[in-house]
This record gives C-alpha cells, sequence and structure tokens, in this order.
C-alpha cells in the first residue's frame, strides 16, 4: 500500500501512533475522530500493510553515557553488488552503528555511530569500522550538539 492510498484516518492514526506508540485505542479513536472498532481495524491493516513497522522504547542515550556522536564517511574500495551487500551485512552487527546509508556523492556510506566518548570511538573505528569488507578509508566528523534530533513520525 502506498502513502497516497491512506486516507485522513489512516494518516491521522500514524501521526498519533508516532507521537505516542503506547496510547490507548480508546483514547486514539478520540483523537482520530472515528469509533473504537474501526479504528483498531484501521490500526490492524496499518500494522499487517508495514506502514507499522513495531513498537519499541525511545531511550534516551545522553541519560544511558552515550553522548559522543560521529558522522562517518567510507570510501569504498569497490562498489559492485557483492561488495556492498557485504558491507551491509557486517554494519548491522556493528551495535555502535546507529545508522547507515549508501550516498551518491564523493564517498560511498554515511555512518552515524554513538559511542561513550572519543576514546570508545577511536576503538570502534580501529576494530570494526576500519576492518568492514572493502572499506578503503574514512573521514570522522564529530558532532558538536544536537540541534534537532527526531525519530520518524512526521505523517502529513
Amino acid at each position: 500500500m502506498n502513502f497516497s492510498e491512506f486516507d485522513r484516518f489512516d494518516r491521522a492514526i500514524l501521526q498519533e501512533m508516532a507521537g505516542d506508540g503506547r496510547v490507548s485505542i480508546t483514547e486514539l479513536a478520540r483523537r482520530i475522530g472515528l469509533s473504537k472498532s474501526p479504528t483498531q481495524a484501521r490500526l490492524r491493516k496499518l500494522e499487517e500493510v508495514g506502514a507499522i513497522q513495531g513498537y519499541r522504547a525511545l531511550l534516551d542515550p545522553i541519560r544511558l553515557g552515550l553522548d559522543h556522536i560521529a558522522f562517518v564517511e567510507v570510501k569504498m574500495t569497490e562498489t559492485r553488488e557483492a561488495a556492498l551487500s557485504a558491507f551491509n551485512d557486517a554494519v548491522t552487527r556493528i551495535p555502535e552503528i546507529e545508522q547507515a546509508h549508501l550516498i551518491a556523492g564523493n564517498f560511498d556510506y554515511l555512518l552515524k555511530v554513538r559511542t561513550a566518548d572519543m576514546h570508545s570511538y577511536r576503538q570502534v573505528l580501529a576494530e570494526k569500522i576500519s576492518t568492514l569488507p572493502y572499506v578503503a578509508a574514512t573521514s570522522t566528523y564529530v558532532a558538536m550538539q544536537a540541534v534537532k534530533e527526531e525519530s520518524f513520525g512526521n505523517v502529513t
């Protein structure tokens, strides 16, 4: 199902769930202006078609001592599909890598890496990122402040 196929109630459900995934069906129904049964059915349908992929707790990385963020440009030795696939598989096994994006530009991947401090980051870079398959070079950019950092949730 494509986003354009969702009506205003589906979009309202997605918006509300993105803001508060623990909202009760009764409260969700009240917020979107439908009764409980059709709201519940629509929610199930949004889950079945994959518009809602799951529910999880949002953790505060600062309170968990993980306030060091580095962005890493990765240049690959080759970019054939087998190399990209091997890199992609390996990246998913490194918990410090919060995000990994294949980029069209002067480098091949952009990684968002979260660690406790610079010492921890240097270990992750040396022992994990630099040893990923097909990595030719990396460049690191350390974030000084997160100005805006949200999970996806703006559905309009």
